[in-house]
């Protein structure tokens, strides 16, 4: 007797809520500290640093985000990211009278640069280092923060220490090299509710030609970390990430951001990661696959002609197995 197609679905669907279960059950016994590699590196800056200085510092050691400390009050004072010196070039653009000050700009004067143009602040939110997966992972989410710095406190001086950064990515590798379940989690994208129609029909796109700055307005105005790139037939090329900024203004904030999108990625550096797709046929256990083998921060959604028609994020797939009710898995 053959298995129906409606059986079969059936079986899917179950297989993929035992997964959930078993996965969130996993993020609840482990904790954040649980996840750091057993050697790393950790790069804080004082927010004493000049905003130039921070940059060349990132770039000369291959990272894009580090946490500050404030070395008045000892304590650690939020987390430093692309997105602050994306915010920075808008600040400059809007007060172009202003430009001369920029290589005086200071970490500690970020907070009034961003708010005085209503952008996101420097973030802040930081846990505890056991603090489990499943509420670090809660709590980013919550706080639309990719990555959260751990932080930790002496238990004599009560003087915080900054122990390290957990992010999305880091997260979701753990689990696909130490849970089991992510095998069962068969269900295609296409019937899965995060990829939903105004994720496509919201989707920003830029081509080869499109200016820089255009760009940067898009990856701030929209609060997203990349833009993909198309030809004229809507197929997908390449993709253009906030932090490709950085390099950009790594010799002077408006030095070269006159450019197209085309000319900025003849200059991007040769350890770029690459453009990862998938389909809406593709299960969340073969894209957890690719995460356990490849570092990837999203996947663009791809139809059969290349072109792009949604976007997975790191946090969308994260928001699904923490936070989908048994309703939307089941059906």
């Amino acid at each position: 007797m053959s298995t129906t197609t409606e059986e079969t679905e059936k079986y899917i669907n179950q297989e993929q809520h035992k997964a959930i279960q078993g996965i969130r059950l996993f993020l609840k016994s482990k904790s954040s500290y649980d996840v750091l590699p057993v050697s790393f590196r950790l790069i804080v800056l004082d927010t004493s640093l000049s905003v130039k200085k921070s940059l060349n510092i990132l770039l000369q050691n291959s990272i894009v985000s580090a946490p500050l400390w404030n070395n008045q009050t000892s304590r650690f004072a939020g987390l430093l990211t692309s997105a602050d010196f994306i915010n920075v070039i808008q600040y400059y653009l809007q007060n172009l009278d202003q430009i001369q000050l920029i290589d005086q700009l200071t970490l500690n004067e970020l907070k009034d640069i961003e708010k005085a143009i209503g952008l996101k602040q420097i973030e802040t939110s930081s846990i505890p280092p056991f603090t489990s997966l499943f509420l670090a992972c809660e709590k980013m989410l919550l706080s639309n923060a990719r990555r959260i710095p751990l932080i930790d406190e002496d238990k004599l001086t009560h003087r915080e220490i900054i122990v390290n950064v957990l992010t999305q990515y880091r997260i979701l590798k753990f689990v696909s090299l130490n849970c089991k379940e992510i095998r069962m989690l068969m269900k295609p994208l296409k019937d899965i509710k995060f990829v939903s129609d105004k994720n496509k029909t919201t989707l920003v796109k830029a081509n080869l030609k499109t200016p820089i700055l255009d760009v940067i307005h898009i990856l701030t105005q929209n609060n997203i970390s990349a833009v993909p790139i198309v030809d004229e037939n809507d197929k997908l090329i390449n993709v253009y990430e906030a932090v490709d900024v950085l390099g950009l203004i790594k010799a002077g904030i408006y030095n070269d951001l006159s450019l197209t999108v085309g000319e900025a990625l003849m200059r991007r550096s040769d350890d770029f990661e690459g453009v990862y797709t998938c389909t809406l046929n593709d299960s969340l256990a073969t894209i957890m696959s690719t995460i356990k083998k490849s570092k990837l921060h999203r996947l663009f959604i791809v139809n059969e002609a290349s072109g792009v028609v949604g976007v997975l994020t790191l946090s969308d797939i994260l928001r699904y197995l923490l936070f989908s009710n048994d309703d939307e898995i089941l059906s």
